[in-house]
């Protein structure tokens, strides 16, 4: 059966959403380092920064959970909308911030925003996407956030050339731009066709599968039995389940909560977020001196990010989620130790300690590079495995009645998770 060109427009807006996500991400690990953010906020300690990191996790948190009710409510298209809407109130905020409790009140700002996009765009884009192509579609969101984190971190290496303020206002100004387009472009896109079901508007639910599935042809053959099976689905659960927060704690879905807040949390515990973040410290600690090569390291990190998602994309569908997740679980936990082994040579060399310490003996500067590639591998190991699948699976095993607000719940524990991790 062949679909309609529109699901990948719908898609790729949405996929904006992401795009913010990973910017939010990645733009704050190299401006920590360059030399005009800490002159302009005199050089915040370990726990002032860990302050201002955390505010966007924070409110990515309470954003994730309160876009559950949002999303049933005014449906999963608005409630994106009104994320574009606060973000790009948060990056103003930021852009112009004169003191440190302005920039965490624009992150926090930032992070209600991301909250909105990181559980919501995902269970919109299983809901407008083909059953058979509805892995590759939600991957792409994972594609955009690596994107996002690398535009990031290249705008972050640009700017590391510009003296003063500007040198850390640019790039946290530049995220204004995507949010807008995201708001507008997102006017012209579709309802979701499970919650015009959900809503009793059965008519604009078949106009919008004719459009996703069928090139506008409203009485194809495919476009009547999805929406057959999707007011049947929707239909039995009005008839046998409550729409509320208790019934994820009740059988069958108490396995299904627990799997999806399983994933999320273990998403974090991979420490993708928090190596991302302070990789610069790393590709500092073993001599790398300037802002410009640390940043230069950290845009080659974002491309790395980028390039391994895409297989994801083309073959998850193909994979399966169980196989894929198994083989990134066992690559990271390789690379991590090899890492862990060589950070530690180096410290013994370069500090000379007893050579007991020194697992690895080629050098300061060949640990140096073997340790950058080990940076580089877990990331391209998470890119293609735990990077969609935390977002895939969630989106897909709760049944349409319950799926906004799980997906809050889930979602919410990645941020939670990811707060503890990096605050510490």
């Amino acid at each position: 059966m062949r679909y309609a060109r529109p699901k990948y427009v719908v898609t790729s807006v949405t996929a904006l959403g992401g795009l913010l996500f990973g910017y939010d991400i990645g733009i704050m690990s190299s401006i920590l380092q360059m030399d005009g953010f800490n002159e302009y906020f005199d050089s915040p300690d370990p726990l002032a920064t860990g302050v201002i990191v955390s505010s966007l996790t924070i409110g990515c948190f309470l954003g994730s959970l309160l876009s559950g009710p949002l999303a049933d409510r005014f449906s999963r298209k608005i409630t994106i909308m009104l994320g574009a809407l606060v973000c790009t109130v948060g990056s103003a905020i930021q852009f112009a911030s004169i003191s440190r409790a302005m920039l965490i009140s624009g992150r926090f700002v930032n992070g209600l925003a991301i909250g909105f996009l990181s559980s919501v765009v995902p269970m919109y884009q299983s809901e407008t996407a083909p059953p058979g192509s509805r892995g590759r579609m939600v991957s792409l969101q994972q594609w955009a956030i690596t994107w996002g984190i690398f535009l990031a971190f290249g705008i972050d290496y640009g700017c590391s050339y510009i003296a003063g303020p500007r040198q850390f206002r640019l790039p946290l100004g530049i995220q204004i731009v995507p949010s807008i387009i995201l708001l507008f472009t997102m006017a012209f896109m579709p309802f979701s066709p499970r919650w015009l079901v959900a809503h009793d508007h059965i008519g604009d639910a078949r106009q919008v599968l004719g459009r996703l599935r069928a090139y506008g042809h409203t009485s194809a053959p495919e476009v009547t039995e999805e929406l057959r099976l999707i007011h049947q689905t929707i239909a039995f659960e009005r008839a046998t389940k409550a729409s509320s927060y208790w019934e994820l704690l009740r059988r069958p879905n108490r396995r299904r909560t627990l799997l999806g807040c399983g994933i999320q949390f273990m998403q974090q515990f991979t420490g993708i977020n928090t190596l991302m973040l302070y990789s610069p410290a790393i590709f500092r600690s073993i001599g790398m001196g300037s802002v410009q090569s640390i940043a230069m390291f950290q845009a080659i990190n974002g491309l790395v990010n980028v390039t391994s998602t895409i297989p994801a994309i083309l073959w998850i569908d193909r994979w399966g989620r169980r196989a894929t997740l198994l083989l990134g679980t066992v690559l990271i936990i390789v690379f991590y130790l090899v890492l862990s082994l060589l950070l530690r040579s180096y410290d013994a060399l370069t500090n000379l300690t007893s050579d007991e310490s020194v697992i690895f003996n080629f050098g300061p500067r060949g640990l140096g590079i073997a340790s950058i590639c080990m940076v580089y591998l877990v990331v391209a190991s998470f890119a293609f495995s735990w990077g969609p699948c935390g977002w895939l699976i969630p989106s897909e095993i709760f049944p349409t009645h319950l799926r906004a607000k799980a997906n809050s719940v889930t979602t919410g524990t990645n941020w939670i998770s990811n707060f503890v991790i990096t605050l510490t």
